[in-house]
């Protein structure tokens, strides 16, 4: 699932090529809106809200998006063919003289009123790369349950919007904590909250997550995908589990000298809420 930072880039992306210019193709390939009449119509903006996409369309209504797992936006020239799979697998194309967006394997394509977009983004958290970023009343909902594990406390949406699988493995790994660590008993949590937005920052305008501050492929975390090779602080070979009950678990990697803690005694069956 795509973190924060990638879904940041995607907004910026359509909104480059559909903003401030009228619809000439509009699609939404989806049973409930697929006779939705959009064309003539201008896109206003497109807003990153988490890992949410909010296309804002002349006339007060908004395509609400979410990749999920495999979803993509790929931007087009007018005369460019396209290239991000089969035809049955797109969802909703937005065209306009110059360039054509067109989401594929899109599993949320909603249009609603823009004054409802509470509807689909009012349950999550201070977005970590949005205006209204509040890294205290991020804290106060993390800590609303001490005794939830810190790798599915941070990627829960409903605490703050933004953290995916990368960003919770490696924060944990920063904040010295093991993934089943009660969020209660994480040292510095102000810390771990300030970090996340810092990362998220740093990152929201080039790929790969990076959490080492070395850009190099094979550099770029510290923990992530990384079973079985030697931690690159203290040589101690990374360990890999999941957590969360399925089928909402996650993969997690951890070291087990620098996030001390019989982890694998802590497993919990509560899952995260992802979205």
């Amino acid at each position: 699932m795509p973190e924060g930072d990638s879904v940041f880039r995607t907004a910026r992306m359509l909104h480059s090529a559909l903003a401030g210019r009228e619809l000439t193709t509009a699609e939404l390939r989806v049973p409930a809106h697929a006779t939705a009449e959009l064309t003539g119509r201008q896109v206003l903006e497109v807003l990153p809200r988490g890992k949410h996409l909010l296309t804002r369309i002349e006339g007060g209504l908004t395509l609400h998006t979410h990749l999920r797992m495999d979803g993509r936006w790929q931007t087009y020239g007018s005369s460019e063919r396209w290239g991000g799979g089969p035809a049955w697998q797109i969802r909703a194309v937005l065209g306009n003289a110059q360039h054509t967006a067109v989401g594929y394997r899109l599993p949320v394509v909603e249009l609603l009123r823009t004054g409802e977009e509470q509807r689909a983004v009012g349950h999550l958290g201070p977005d970590l790369l949005g205006p209204d970023w509040d890294a205290d009343r991020a804290l106060q909902r993390l800590s609303a349950d001490p005794g939830r594990p810190l790798a599915l406390a941070l990627l829960d949406q409903r605490n703050l919007a933004g953290i995916g699988n990368v960003y919770a493995n490696e924060l944990c790994f920063l904040a010295g904590a093991g993934p089943w660590t009660p969020f209660g008993e994480v040292a510095r949590p102000d810390r771990v909250v300030a970090l996340a937005h810092r990362l998220l920052g740093l990152n929201r305008l080039r790929s790969g997550h990076i959490t080492t501050g070395d850009a190099r492929a094979d550099r770029r975390h510290w923990v992530y995908r990384r079973a079985g090779q030697p931690c690159r602080r203290c040589g101690t070979r990374i360990a890999r589990s999941t957590i969360g009950a399925p089928p909402q678990d996650r993969i997690v990697f951890w070291c087990p000298r620098c996030q001390p803690g019989d982890a694998l005694s802590r497993r919990t069956e509560h899952s995260p809420e992802t979205v």
